[in-house]
């Protein structure tokens, strides 16, 4: 049963790749425009990003702030190993990691306690609705593993290269390629048990 993947909004575009050296020394030696310059030119992509790892809205601009608050900061340990835009992506993953164990232990005490159970929707509109399917596609990724839910994420819906992937988690490439294979197969199980198919 394969499963549909969705795929980013728009590819990363060659402004987002554009913070570059005399950008980094401008907002590391305090320049406020140019720490303005490197969120105007990250932040779309870095949203997109932390709303697709929280599920989210609202959390991912919080979580969005909070890594823009530490721009600054961040920027001490930037070590130029890979464009700045991929290590942007490697601090909003590990961020959400801690947003993501929060929130999930929450939906499973709010489940657990719930008064009443819903039935589950059985109009062909709510099954074919896109707000529903991506709720459940969430819920599926709630069970990943978390390594394998980043694995999964930045290859097959953001869209990133294997290294990229590999560059951004921090682990070698061939752990991304066995993380999304195993992640692929637990969704498929997952989403079948929620009725998609």
């Amino acid at each position: 049963m394969p499963i549909a993947v969705v795929k980013p909004l728009e590819a990363p575009s060659p402004a987002t790749r554009a913070v570059d050296g005399p950008l980094l020394a401008s907002a590391r030696g305090g320049n406020t425009a140019a720490l303005g310059r490197i969120y105007e030119l990250t932040q779309h992509r870095l949203r997109c990003f932390a709303r697709r790892l929280v599920g989210e809205e609202a959390a991912a601009e919080d979580l969005l702030q909070d890594v823009f608050a530490r721009l600054p900061r961040l920027l001490g340990r930037y070590r130029g190993d890979a464009p700045f835009e991929i290590f942007l992506l490697g601090v909003v993953s590990r961020r959400a990691w801690r947003h993501l164990r929060t929130a999930i232990r929450r939906r499973v005490l709010h489940a657990r306690f719930a008064l009443v159970d819903s039935p589950p929707p059985s109009t062909p509109e709510w099954e074919t609705g896109r707000h529903e399917l991506a709720a459940m596609l969430v819920r599926a990724l709630d069970t990943l593993p978390r390594r394998q839910r980043l694995a999964f994420v930045l290859r097959e819906v953001e869209g990133f290269s294997a290294s990229e992937a590999a560059s951004i988690a921090g682990v070698p490439e061939a752990t991304i390629r066995t993380q999304v294979f195993h992640a692929r197969r637990k969704l498929q199980i997952e989403l079948g048990r929620l009725g998609v198919s």
